[in-house]
């Protein structure tokens, strides 16, 4: 067994999904196994939500004990609290597997939201994996 740990430290240039005010992003991390025939998920962490910012600084971690990296896919999920339902402000998908992760972070700027005019959205986070 081993623990993905995963660092997020910001997330820049997020859309606005609210029509009064400005949202209140928070960020979700969903981690499966992405097998053939049965995919096995790893479960669901969530950051705390910060009022009013489309550039939240975050500076908080989360792990996840998992058996290896195999087919492992972490997606991350940039979400608007609202009373009512949450809106999805953007979302990306990260294969494990192929980044070679270690005892040694990785940062990654990954894209959430892309925008024909204007600067694309971004989450920014590190990762390691411990065996």
């Amino acid at each position: 067994m081993g623990v993905l740990t995963i660092y997020l430290d910001k997330a820049t240039n997020l859309k606005n999904e609210d029509t009064m005010g400005t949202s209140d992003p928070y960020i979700k991390f969903s981690l499966e196994q992405d097998n053939m025939i049965k995919d096995k998920d790893y479960g669901d962490m969530k950051s705390s939500v910060k009022k009013n910012d489309l550039n939240p600084v975050y500076g908080e971690t989360f792990h996840f004990n998992i058996p290896s990296l195999n087919n492992m896919e972490l997606t991350v999920k940039v979400m608007d609290d609202d009373i009512v339902s949450d809106d999805k402000m953007g979302k990306s998908k990260i294969k494990l597997e192929k980044h070679g992760l270690n005892a040694t972070p990785k940062e990654f700027k990954e894209k959430v939201y892309n925008r024909v005019f204007g600067k694309d959205a971004y989450v920014h986070l590190t990762l390691k994996y411990e065996e």
